[in-house]
């Protein structure tokens, strides 16, 4: 094999995405040929040279797995937990070969999500300039009128930063609260709860519903399944598109908001 930058053969290994690989590198936790290597754009030889992360010898997959999991909450999207809680690695036990999750899931947030060992696809999914939708189904307390939703879909300022325009539909509503079909194109963490806290109307229960193009309503909650071919070449194709840019004027985010019957519980 030709050589080729440390990060990328990482990401292709499966062992995390190319940015996470980059950290790893950073942090010192690989080594090639025994050398500890902490320069970006470093070259190696996946053929021929011994990388290690952690001290574990990695090997490029020969074979491309992607699972779609239904996650429950209660789990912590990641490979391992500093706090031993249970995490998502823990509902595919049978799955043999060295996956990771693309991207996240809060613990108290289910929904679908994409676990692989194709590194390229992984960061391009993750990656803000592709833009991959994300559809969300949250139930909020008290039920938004059109000012909050226009707000929503306009883009609401958090910690600075105004978040992009997300498409926003009302699936229902009944007494006290409501539920809305939400979808984001950034990774923002906790983005969809954010924003729906900003507008006065706090999530209740958040589930994902759609990642691109895949939706599964009949994937049970905390199963799993492999992709088809034909899903990962939709993937693959959204995931190659590039989100054009949408220019925000930076406002300030201290509106003052309704009070909800979910404050005044709080309070």
């Amino acid at each position: 094999m030709s050589q080729e930058r440390l990060q990328k053969i990482l990401s292709q290994a499966g062992v995390a995405s190319r940015r996470a690989s980059e950290q790893l590198m950073l942090d010192g936790r690989v080594t090639v040929n025994g050398t500890t290597l902490r320069e970006l754009g470093t070259k190696a030889d996946a053929g021929r040279d011994d990388i290690r992360v952690d001290g574990r010898r990695i090997k490029i997959p020969e074979r491309r797995r992607y699972i779609l999991l239904n996650k429950p909450r209660g789990y912590v999207t990641t490979r391992s937990d500093p706090n031993h809680r249970p995490t998502v690695i823990d509902l595919i036990a049978d799955v043999r070969d060295y996956v990771y999750p693309v991207g996240r899931l809060d613990f108290d947030t289910e929904g679908l999500l994409i676990l692989t060992n194709d590194g390229e696809l992984a960061a391009r999914l993750t990656h803000p300039r592709h833009g991959i939708a994300r559809v969300y189904e949250a139930r909020v307390l008290g039920v938004p009128d059109t000012h909050d939703l226009a707000r929503l879909a306009k883009g609401i300022v958090i910690e600075g930063r105004r978040t992009q325009p997300a498409l926003v539909t009302v699936l229902y509503s009944r007494g006290d609260d409501a539920t809305l079909e939400i979808t984001v194109r950034e990774g923002r963490n906790r983005q969809v709860r954010n924003m729906c806290e900003a507008i006065g109307h706090p999530v209740s229960s958040l589930r994902r519903v759609a990642i691109g193009p895949i939706r599964d309503p009949t994937l049970r909650l905390g199963r799993w399944r492999e992709l088809g071919a034909a899903e990962v070449r939709r993937l693959q194709t959204a995931a190659s598109a590039t989100l054009p840019t949408v220019k925000v004027k930076a406002e300030d985010a201290k509106r003052p908001r309704k009070k909800t019957s979910g404050d005044q519980r709080r309070s």
